[in-house]
């Protein structure tokens, strides 16, 4: 059985993230989803709404499923018994980035592969901070997340904006 991990930070999940999925999906037996959660890090959303909303949206998947993880994702790799991790990659940048990023994982696992995952062209400029921003200025973001993400968006941008106006 062909086990892989799609990790990220997937604040907030994006139809280029889902397209990933859905795609190893068909490929790979199962499919772990990590959500990393990084203390270091500022998120938008918090572990327990990140890891809500991908459950939500991959349970169509039966071979899917959501996990959160707070380690090297080569040690949660390992307890799992999972050797192939997948990076979706939008340009040549990500490319960069995500193959010096293998190259770090290799290192301290060896028995680690990296499969890189090219987005589909309508997801090519489907950039997280991107999106959050935009949502911020009550742009239209329907093409770019699901309406339960866009939903969110709006809670965190304006719904407590709307409250203290009242």
């Amino acid at each position: 059985m062909q086990k892989a991990i799609f990790a990220g930070s997937f604040d907030p999940p994006t139809y280029g993230h889902l397209n990933v999925i859905e795609r190893c999906a068909s490929i790979f037996d199962e499919i772990l989803v990590v959500i990393a959660v990084n203390k270091s890090k500022k998120y938008l959303f918090s572990e327990e709404e990140r890891i809500s909303m991908m459950r939500d949206l991959v349970k169509k998947w039966k071979n899917v499923s959501v996990h959160l993880c707070s380690t090297l994702i080569v040690d949660f790799a390992k307890k799992n018994n999972v050797h192939v991790l997948l990076r979706g990659v939008r340009n040549f940048a990500d490319f960069s980035y995500e193959f010096d990023l293998s190259l770090l994982n290799r290192g301290l696992s060896s028995d680690i592969d990296t499969f890189f995952v090219p987005t589909d062209p309508e997801y090519f400029v489907l950039r997280s901070s991107a999106i959050k921003e935009l949502a911020s200025f009550g742009g239209d973001v329907s093409k770019m997340v699901p309406p339960i993400v866009g939903k969110k968006l709006h809670e965190k941008f304006f719904d407590k904006d709307e409250a203290s106006s009242d």
